[in-house]
């Protein structure tokens, strides 16, 4: 794989592309609201995935091209999407029963908050009503494994990934990987382990812009997509 070009690529994206590469054939997975949808885009050639959505779709495929969306065809966050060939529509409760029976291999959810024990917030988001929380709660304590693709640092700057979340919690020691535009890091035992970096990105601004320790054991590879 090539490397990325930070300067021609959004860093939306990069985490998009980057979090496409732990899907594995086979799997049913589960995309959270934002960035995470994104990577239905980028499924890597030769593999199959079933992309599940808590309203009721098993086969959502890639955002659909423009002038051919279906405005019956959306997914959790009523997002257009596309079908693939076997898609199937059922009720949002049998949808939640395949999250609830463990059928879902892996989540990949975005985050307001992640710290070195693996948790999670992403549902209460600072200063605004928010109706409930969501089907994150079912996702993070159902599917054998949770990554978080998001940005990070917040718009403002502050970090994102600290030594405990401020924020109501979403699960306890879910998260088992953190992908944003500038590393990619395992949660582990001992705490978070970085274990690639974004190019023309070094270790110190990393540790700079992420609010506690993070364990280095060279070598460290860099991002490719």
């Amino acid at each position: 794989m090539a490397e990325f070009s930070q300067s021609r690529v959004d860093p939306r994206e990069r985490i998009a592309r980057r979090a496409a590469q732990e899907l594995r054939d086979g799997f049913y997975v589960n995309l959270g609201i934002g960035i995470p949808t994104m990577v239905a885009n980028f499924v890597p050639e030769g593999i199959e995935v079933i992309l599940q959505s808590e309203n009721g779709m098993l086969g959502v495929g890639p955002y659909p091209l423009k002038g051919e969306e279906d405005p019956d065809l959306i997914n959790a966050g009523k997002e257009t999407v596309s079908e693939l060939p076997g898609t199937s529509y059922f009720s949002s409760a049998d949808s939640f029963a395949m999250i609830r029976g463990g059928h879902i291999h892996l989540s990949i959810l975005g985050a307001l908050e992640v710290d070195q024990q693996g948790n999670l917030a992403n549902w209460k988001v600072p200063g605004k009503m928010v109706k409930g929380m969501g089907g994150a709660m079912d996702l993070v304590a159902s599917a054998r494994r949770v990554i978080v693709a998001m940005e990070h640092n917040t718009k403002s700057g502050a970090p994102k990934i600290l030594d405990a979340c401020t924020l109501p919690l979403t699960g306890s020691g879910v998260v088992k990987m953190i992908i944003t535009e500038l590393a990619v890091i395992q949660v582990t035992a001992e705490g978070l382990e970085l274990e690639e970096i974004a190019p023309r990105t070094s270790l110190e601004e990393i540790q700079r812009l992420t609010a506690t320790r993070l364990i280095v054991r060279e070598p460290i590879r860099r991002i490719a997509i």
